[in-house]
């Protein structure tokens, strides 16, 4: 078990709280672990909150530049991409981060209905 606190991490993340992040990423918290409370991943959500300081430390510390915040539905790439964190987007690209390949956008059961019907 390590001696740092998830949770208390991951709100100093939101916060931007470098060095309280600092603290725990040294006490060997996990920071690529989403806990089931929240389904949401440090790197992510600092990166939401805008804590660029934040988001470049963990990259720097070893978190998954891949890994999908299930809460946000987002990866850390698209997240810097929609809060416009350009220094943390180059910074992901560098560490090979690929935007995922746009799905085809689903259609409601109402449209599905309707083509069903007209067929």
């Amino acid at each position: 078990m390590s001696g740092g606190n998830w949770k208390e991490m991951f709100n100093a993340a939101c916060e931007g709280d470098l060095a309280l992040v600092e603290y725990h990423v040294k006490a060997g918290v996990d920071i690529n672990y989403a806990h089931p409370e929240f389904l949401a991943t440090p790197l992510v959500a600092s990166i939401l909150a805008r804590q660029e300081a934040v988001a470049l430390f963990l990259l720097a510390s070893g978190a998954n530049p891949h890994l999908l915040s299930e809460f946000d539905g987002a990866t850390p790439l698209q997240a810097a991409r929609r809060v416009g964190l350009a220094q943390v987007e180059a910074k992901l690209v560098e560490l090979g981060a690929q935007a995922p390949e746009a799905k085809a956008a689903s259609r409601g059961w109402l449209s599905r209905w309707w083509r069903r019907r007209d067929a």
